[in-house]
């Protein structure tokens, strides 16, 4: 159903050995990335009740679901792009973004800009940080993930 090893684990390194093709590399990852998101959409707009839903329970993830929906009615797409840009699983909210019926056009347009600034974050690093860089990036990408988060958050508070 899902990937279970986040794509920053394999784009890094890719990007770190061969420099000149680290765009490429983001490129293709944040493809995959939106394309494996339109089909978490797809398994919650058709199969949430049938078939998800009992797996999230058996598997423990039901209280992470109803985080994710209560932010869905909170905050509304801007979900999604920080679920694409940060250590929250996007998976889940792939998933909510279909069982709850989101427009399936926003939800893309945001995947795709969430997913693809983390990505080519990610090898941008790489490509001019190098080695020292892949370090500091495997020492701090929660942390930085976390802090976009806040800093998007207080951002949405201070303009809504």
């Amino acid at each position: 159903m899902f990937f279970p090893i986040p794509p920053d684990v394999m784009l890094a390194p890719m990007a770190l050995s061969q420099p000149e093709k680290a765009w490429r590399f983001a490129l293709v990852t944040t493809v995959a990335s939106v394309l494996g998101g339109i089909l978490g959409y797809i398994l919650g707009y058709f199969a949430f009740e049938s078939f998800i839903q009992p797996l999230v329970v058996e598997m423990g993830y039901q209280s992470k679901l109803n985080q994710a929906s209560l932010w869905f009615e909170e905050y509304g797409v801007w979900v999604v792009f920080l679920a694409g840009f940060s250590p929250i699983p996007y998976k889940v909210f792939t998933i909510s973004a279909g069982f709850l019926q989101m427009a399936i056009v926003p939800f893309i347009v945001a995947s795709a800009v969430g997913r693809g600034l983390r990505f080519f974050l990610v090898a941008a690093l790489m490509k001019y940080g190098g080695p020292m860089m892949e370090a500091k990036l495997r020492k701090y990408i929660e942390v930085i993930g976390w802090g976009t988060v806040a800093a998007a958050v207080v951002l949405y508070l201070i303009f809504r």
